[in-house]
């Protein structure tokens, strides 16, 4: 009877499993109006609680992300490893409706990938992307004035001509962080990865098609394969973390001062921007 009324995480009759959800686009810095961003500060709270919990089976994180910022998936990448040998902990990652670009270089941190069969999962690449507003403010009767010391401050300024140099320059540092995305995916995925020629060429497949090439583990949702692993009892705990909130987004925005709002509105439309690459 007593154990009955223990909390779950106490209970050693029951099997446990802490879960932390990640979504949204990897982009830095605190979102606003009940929004939060999805990066190493908004995530680590949750992991290290979840980590820190020793009757724990395994830890399971559910990915729903897109992409965006290289370095944030490779801070939270890192900091999940660190965690799991720290704690001698399994990591299970499940992908939802898409762990692509970015989301995928987080699903390489689990010990095994788990995938919905109509996920989105892959496009091992690196993509940039901007607007070209050469001549507008010309007709809008608006001079625009820009002092700059060293040559190449201007590089790929969207009222300028695009200079070849400037493309080519971009693209270098493009396939330098390709580079370093497929020798990660590589080094997590190991033999397998299926010899396939299309792999790192961007291109992002359904999670049936991602568990062919290797790129995930099995097919399944989070809890039936809990169930099927540790029976009907185990008890799924999620580590959540402090939502933002009405009043905390209004808040950010006014400490942010005027372009907050702004700011905060821009990275929502680039992040529905990244999803509708993938029809979601």
């Amino acid at each position: 009877m007593l154990k009955k009324l223990l909390p779950t995480r106490f209970n050693k009759d029951v099997p446990f499993v802490p879960v932390v959800r990640r979504e949204g686009a990897l982009i830095n810095g605190q979102g606003g109006f009940g929004r939060q961003n999805l990066n190493l500060q908004a995530v680590a709270g949750p992991l290290r609680k979840a980590f820190s919990m020793k009757r724990a089976e395994c830890v399971a994180i559910c990915i729903n992300s897109p992409g965006g910022s290289p370095t944030q998936s490779r801070y939270i990448h890192d900091r999940i490893r660190q965690l799991a040998d720290e704690n001698d902990k399994k990591v299970v990652e499940f992908t939802e409706d898409v762990a692509a670009s970015g989301g995928y270089w987080l699903a390489c941190a689990g010990d095994e990938i788990v995938a919905d069969a109509a996920s989105i999962v892959g496009s091992i690449g690196v993509i940039a992307a901007g607007f070209g507003f050469t001549g507008l403010i010309e007709k809008l009767g608006v001079e625009r004035r820009v002092y700059t010391a060293g040559q190449n401050k201007l590089t790929l300024d969207p009222f300028q001509p695009e200079k070849e140099v400037d493309v080519d320059y971009l693209k270098s540092l493009q396939l330098d962080i390709h580079a370093q995305f497929i020798d990660h995916v590589k080094t997590r995925r190991g033999d397998r990865l299926a010899d396939d020629d299309t792999l790192f060429t961007g291109r992002f497949w359904t999670g049936a098609k991602a568990k062919e090439l290797g790129l995930v583990d099995a097919l399944g949702d989070l809890r039936g394969t809990m169930v099927e692993r540790y029976g009907k009892k185990v008890q799924l705990k999620l580590i959540g973390q402090r939502r933002g909130g009405l009043l905390r987004g209004i808040f950010s925005a006014k400490v942010e001062g005027a372009g907050g709002p702004i700011i905060h509105a821009l990275d929502t439309f680039n992040e529905r921007a990244m999803m509708s690459r993938y029809g979601l």
